[in-house]
């Protein structure tokens, strides 16, 4: 896809430069100043290093893709319910269709924050400049056990049957888990007691045989995942020895960006 820059208030066409404008968004190796790092930017140093390193630490910027609109309204419309549940301090209709009547949204005056994908859960890293920082899109309370459990919401369309026998089955489904993981991670480092159980609420639109309508119909399936996060000490800690260095790392031999980006370069020298 080629995308064109454009003003984000006038939307008119500008020139694209491929750097950030903003430098506070680049990291500058063994700076002292306090740097906010994404969950999704983490989740780029697992999948190519070199990638991530030049956008942290040199400003690159790929180019923008549009917006999933549709999947942010299934989020929204989802919240809404949930924080009536929450208000009411009741289980949704999800926990009660799977026996998880013990499972309520967790109620706190911080969730608009730690839901907004620019504030986040924030929590730093040891003692170190490196502020962590993602937005979930839910927090629920385990009433026996008092834990708080991890729920992200994934809308999708996907003609096979949903199970939790097979969902995890696909290897793109690892950025799921590191996106629960993460996020259990943050709360626990905040002093929280975290469920080693997470879940996935997910939309599968249902393909309807006898046309649109103006309606499309969901199936809604909760998918459990025991969740990990011994591993993200030491991987956080090697993006940090990334960003701290001078030196380009090499590139995942699997990264497409990375392929097109010498594939593009090896023409610009006939």
């Amino acid at each position: 896809m080629i995308s064109l820059k454009r003003n984000s208030k006038t939307k008119e066409l500008v020139t694209a430069t491929g750097i950030t404008s903003q430098n506070w968004r680049i990291y500058k190796p063994n700076q002292e100043k306090d740097f906010p790092l994404s969950r999704s930017r983490f989740d780029a140093f697992k999948n190519c290093p070199r990638c991530f390193y030049l956008k942290s630490n040199r400003g690159l910027m790929e180019p923008s893709t549009p917006g999933w609109t549709l999947n942010t309204l299934t989020d929204t419309l989802l919240k809404k319910e949930f924080d009536k549940c929450r208000s009411l301090q009741k289980p949704h209709r999800i926990m009660i269709k799977n026996n998880l009547n013990h499972i309520i949204p967790f109620k706190d005056e911080r969730m608009d924050e730690w839901r907004n994908s620019f504030k986040g859960i924030r929590n730093r890293f040891k003692k170190s400049n490196i502020i962590l920082y993602g937005g979930v899109d839910d927090i629920w309370f385990n009433t026996k056990t008092e834990e708080l459990i991890v729920c992200d919401y994934k809308s999708q369309h996907k003609t096979s049957k949903v199970s939790q026998e097979t969902y995890f089955s696909d290897p793109y489904k690892d950025g799921y888990k590191r996106q629960l993981d993460f996020y259990a991670y943050l709360l626990k480092n905040m002093g929280f007691k975290v469920s080693s159980d997470a879940y996935l609420y997910i939309c599968n639109a249902i393909e309807v045989e006898d046309g649109f309508h103006g309606k499309m119909l969901f199936d809604e399936i909760l998918i459990q995942y025991d969740v990990q996060t011994d591993y993200l000490d030491e991987d956080i800690q090697k993006m940090i020895d990334v960003m701290n260095s001078n030196r380009v790392p090499e590139s995942n031999d699997s990264c497409e960006n990375c392929a097109y980006a010498r594939q593009r370069s090896s023409y610009d020298k006939i």
